[in-house]
């Protein structure tokens, strides 16, 4: 018996990408390369944020890679805690599609 993995999405667009990265690294790489950086959901995969990119921003992706970031230590002044660790996506799009985030 053959078993057949298929993905199925659990989250909407809207909960996929939290919030674009606008960053002097991001904007070069959007200005050469047509690639935007986005925060996104920890449990989203490749396939979810591709799917959110081209149904919010209306473009065509054609590929996405994702990073998992390790939050940095934060001392106040009595404890050390931690930020949380969160994913970021670059999305790079088709040659003829952009996303204006200015």
């Amino acid at each position: 018996m053959s078993e057949t993995t298929e993905h199925t999405s659990v989250l909407r667009a809207d909960q996929v990408i939290l919030r674009p990265l606008v960053t002097e690294k991001g904007v070069h790489r959007s200005s050469r390369h047509n690639a935007y950086a986005f925060e996104v959901a920890k449990d989203a995969s490749k396939i979810d944020i591709r799917r959110a990119v081209e149904q919010l921003f209306n473009v065509k992706v054609v590929r996405v890679h994702t990073q998992n970031r390790k939050g940095k230590p934060r001392r106040t002044k009595f404890k050390e805690t931690h930020t949380g660790d969160w994913k970021k996506a670059i999305v790079k799009l088709d040659a003829e599609h952009r996303i204006e985030l200015f």
